[in-house]
């Protein structure tokens, strides 16, 4: 059984996909940009800024979902630029600073509305 995962407190699907999934025990959450959910547009500033606005939009979805970053077992980060590595791993090392969970990081030659980073996550399904 799967269920779809939606909220208003991140950006709403700009494609036909979910936000999130819940099955099995996960929830598999689709890649955020930083794109302001109020807005619709992106915030203000480089990849920093960028980052903690895409960290502010899956937080966001997995509380929707029942969990929260602690319970992310893996992530993949997808940067335009490898050369943002050192500023978009700052502000994501701020959201998991105990245990943190599996990662890939690569470089993506275009993301969405060209975004700077994107950030997909697994978590399980239930706060730790």
């Amino acid at each position: 059984m799967r269920e779809i995962v939606k909220t208003e407190s991140a950006p709403a699907a700009i494609g036909p996909y979910s936000q999130a999934i819940r099955a099995g025990g996960f929830v598999f959450a689709s890649g955020q940009i930083p794109l302001d959910p109020k807005t619709g547009e992106f915030v203000p500033g480089g990849v920093a800024e960028q980052t903690e606005q895409v960290m502010r939009n899956l937080s966001a979805v997995l509380e929707a979902a029942g969990t929260g970053l602690k319970s992310v077992v893996k992530t993949t980060v997808f940067l335009a630029d490898m050369n943002d590595f050192s500023a978009m791993n700052e502000v994501y090392g701020r959201y998991f600073k105990e245990n943190p969970p599996a990662r890939a990081t690569v470089e993506a030659a275009r993301l969405p509305r060209d975004a700077r980073v994107e950030i997909e996550v697994i978590a399980l399904a239930e706060k730790e």
